[in-house]
């Protein structure tokens, strides 16, 4: 069930409101990454999978998620992850089995966001969100994860 523009919005705006609200009561970054994945898995429509993989400072390593059990390591450039995080940029894949560089870690994927975490100009990891529709994801999802991966990143400080 795909939304409405408004109704995503909508969703969107209570997430960042209640992640902000989690924020200020814990400061530990994993506890933070921890409920931020279940958050996200709670609100958005679809979602198999929601969570972090983490920048070591060679490969990505499997964070805090909400899911199925997934990919433990993923290497720079590899994968919507991979490939997220050597651009740190965010990658929209409409179609999970029409994009050329994508890893199958879940067979119930069909399209996925991927928003990198770049704080004082170093990676830090990204997040990752797959949904098991096709076309899930678009320019206001990417907007408000942006923002969401920001407030994040505020209180790793």
């Amino acid at each position: 069930m795909v939304w409405t523009a408004e109704e995503k919005r909508s969703a969107y705006e209570l997430l960042l409101l209640q992640q902000k609200g989690l924020l200020e009561a814990e400061t530990d970054w994993l506890a933070n990454l921890a409920n931020s994945s279940a958050l996200l898995n709670e609100t958005l429509k679809e979602t198999v999978f929601a969570g972090y993989y983490l920048f070591n400072g060679e490969e990505l390593v499997l964070g805090p998620f909400q899911g199925r059990v997934s990919c433990t390591r993923i290497k720079m450039g590899k994968g919507v992850c991979g490939e997220s995080a050597q651009r740190r940029e965010t990658l929209v894949v409409p179609n999970v089995k029409e994009h050329v560089n994508y890893i199958s870690c879940d067979g119930a994927a069909m399209s996925e966001i991927v928003v990198p975490m770049v704080q004082d100009d170093q990676l830090v990891g990204v997040l990752d969100i797959d949904a098991g529709v096709v076309g899930m994801y678009d320019e206001v999802d990417q907007a408000f994860l942006q923002q969401y991966v920001q407030v994040l990143l505020e209180a790793k400080k």
